[in-house]
């Protein structure tokens, strides 16, 4: 696999991370009820949102292949 397929992968995976990280963060804001769950919930949407900027951070900051 080409350096180029391998930070395109990368960077659909960041996105797919922060989508994930983003649903996270509504349900806990505004549908559920219990303390804990949000709080967990939110953590870990946080995570997410953090190791998404760090892949895309790498993709962009990698500079052109070719």
């Amino acid at each position: 696999m080409s350096l180029s397929m391998l930070k395109m992968w990368i960077s659909i995976a960041a996105m797919g991370i922060m989508a994930i990280a983003m649903i996270a963060i509504y349900f806990s804001r505004y549908k559920l009820q219990s303390r804990a769950f949000k709080f967990v919930t939110a953590l870990i949407a946080y995570i997410c949102l953090f190791v998404g900027g760090l892949m895309m951070f790498y993709v962009v900051l990698s500079g052109p292949t070719g």
